[in-house]
């Protein structure tokens, strides 16, 4: 007899959540560079295998969420309101996330450190500027797809890029005054600003779709 295919993805996400947790507490302690994969393991009593499963580059186990992101920002285009312009649909991600204290809205209480270890980490900054890449493609795919145009159109990729200077600039001016050590309370609301700012000034540039 079988086991139960729902109870061991729950058991498979309960690893990939414990190896992340045990592995983002040692960067937090002891500094990105300064942790080995092996290290992570005997803490969570698994093999170094077993981690690389879940987790091929140890970058991932430290920016957990990023296929998250990916997800949610395909989706808010993919499976907006028929009335509801790709760019609005966007604009209400990055503002929700923010409002909601979404650990990717990149603004909340703690987040300071957060952001204190990817600043310190050569490796952590390469797979940001590799993730960002990765966010215009797949964005620009599912502008094109919303409008009706072909995978590679150049404006489309033109878009999606805009987008993600908004959403790049906006979380580096956040990250940058939290790890100065400036109140999340009051840097949310100017992160939501600079965001409606960008978003004002992408429609106005590009229109709706």
């Amino acid at each position: 007899m079988q086991g139960d295919p729902g109870l061991r993805e729950r058991k498979k996400r309960q690893t990939r959540q414990l190896i992340s947790d045990v592995a983002s507490h040692l960067f937090i302690t002891k500094g990105f560079d300064n942790v080995t994969v092996t290290e992570i393991a005997e803490a969570v009593n698994v093999s170094p295998k077993t981690v690389f499963n879940y987790f091929p580059r140890k970058e991932d186990m430290f920016l957990d969420r990023l296929p998250e992101a990916l997800a949610l920002i395909t989706g808010a285009v993919r499976d907006r309101e028929p009335d509801v312009e790709p760019l609005a649909a966007l604009r209400r991600l990055f503002v929700g996330l923010a409002r909601e204290g979404h650990p990717l809205g990149g603004v909340g209480e703690g987040y300071g450190t957060f952001w204190r270890v990817v600043a310190g980490s050569p490796a952590l900054l390469a797979r940001i500027r590799e993730s960002i890449q990765e966010t215009e493609n797949v964005l620009a795919a599912a502008l094109a797809e919303a409008v009706g145009a072909d995978p590679g159109d150049p404006w489309q990729k033109t878009t999606a890029a805009l987008v993600v200077t908004v959403y790049r600039t906006t979380y580096a001016e956040s990250a940058r005054r939290l790890i100065a050590g400036e109140p999340a309370a009051e840097v949310v609301e100017d992160h939501i600003a600079l965001l409606e700012r960008g978003f004002d000034a992408l429609e106005r540039a590009v229109g709706g779709r």
